[in-house]
């Protein structure tokens, strides 16, 4: 397997901005990251991205508008990686750039996925080989499309003599099981932090509870997140994902009976995060030894503690123990798809996807 550095873009369901980072993959594919670099979204681009979640007038053209903006503030952050890294654009092999979600509807009678991202244009303005639209490929062989980072969590985190869980804590959570003994599977469970995000916007002005402080002054409400988890979706088993297409404000207000004090259903919001993935676990995969979490909820304080308190049973760390930082996992699995597309290696997992097989995932525009 040949070893180089490669770029990972990715830009999430929880709509912050744009994580990039730029990875070295040695002869075993052991990845070691170089440099990395956030760049904000502002918010009148977060609005557009939002108000693309749904219909509405002059959409391909906003759509067609937005993916150019987006290619420019990804190029940007490579420029930012060669610079900081003294590298050029020959240096790097490729990038991997997942895009901008804005609908997943991997449902039998819909199975499309939209990601946002102008990969011809990126690859003029960086001069690199980018590797764009992962997704479709899974979801044309049958399988969902998502979530993709289980291949890359098998790849850097399997261990021959453990059990463990993964957990992406991002807009949505996520699940991946790594047991050497049997195939590898995992699944979104259900919101991670965009519901709580957008409800503290709403009434806090803030775009985040920063470590839970704002929850952790509520109370949960016992009634509501029973509504919450009866949602069809925590009862489908998996292979499944999902997205803002579902989890979103109009769903949680759905739920609401408009009497409810906004830091109670704060602090509802963060029990269904915390339920919907310990349920997850002790259905589906209660042999994990150690659960390993990932992505913007592990600096949420009041978050870890409780799941800690849930999973008594088993250890509970972060990412960083096996050797990627927890906020750029995300970023350095499409870093890792983008090799596998160079390669010609499979990207996908069918046992995760649901798709009839192993599959090269990625559209490629060489540079």
């Amino acid at each position: 397997m040949e070893s180089g550095r490669y770029i990972g873009i990715m830009s999430g369901t929880s709509l912050d901005g744009v994580d990039a980072v730029l990875v070295d993959f040695d002869h075993n594919q052991r990845a070691s990251c170089i440099e990395t670099f956030f760049s904000p979204f502002d918010n009148t681009l977060r609005s557009r991205l939002l108000a693309l979640h749904h219909s509405g007038g002059d959409e391909l053209n906003k759509a067609a508008l937005i993916s150019n903006q987006l290619s420019h503030q990804y190029a940007r952050a490579v420029a930012i990686l060669l610079e900081r890294s003294a590298l050029a654009p020959r240096n790097v092999i490729a990038i991997g750039c997942h895009g901008q979600t804005i609908r997943h509807c991997p449902e039998i009678d819909k199975s499309y996925t939209i990601q946002l991202v102008n990969a011809a244009l990126l690859a003029e303005l960086t001069e690199i080989t980018v590797i764009a639209d992962f997704r479709n490929r899974d979801i044309a062989a049958g399988g969902q499309g998502a979530p993709l980072v289980p291949a890359f969590h098998k790849a850097m985190f399997m261990d021959s003599n453990s059990r463990r869980t993964i957990i992406n804590i991002g807009g949505i959570a996520n699940l991946t099981y790594l047991d050497p003994k049997i195939p590898v599977s995992g699944f979104d469970c259900g919101p991670g932090n965009l519901l709580m995000d957008a409800w503290c916007l709403q009434h806090t002005g803030q775009s985040y509870d920063k470590n839970g402080q704002w929850a952790a002054t509520g109370q949960v409400i016992p009634a509501l997140l029973d509504s919450f988890i009866s949602a069809d979706y925590f009862a489908c088993t998996p292979p499944k994902s999902t997205g803002r297409d579902l989890f979103n404000i109009t769903w949680l207000r759905s739920h609401l009976q408009g009497h409810e004090s906004p830091e109670d259903v704060q602090a509802t919001l963060m029990q269904l995060t915390i339920t919907s993935i310990t349920q997850s676990i002790e259905q589906f995969y209660p042999a994990t030894e150690t659960v390993y979490v990932c992505g913007g909820g592990a600096h949420n304080f009041q978050m870890m503690r409780h799941l800690k308190n849930a999973l008594s049973d088993k250890k509970l760390a972060v990412t960083d123990e096996l050797g990627v930082q927890a906020d750029w996992v995300e970023a350095c699995a499409f870093a890792w798809l983008a090799r596998q597309a160079i390669l010609k290696q499979p990207g996908n997992i069918p046992s995760v996807t649901g798709a009839k097989g192993e599959r090269i995932l990625g559209a490629i525009y060489s540079a």
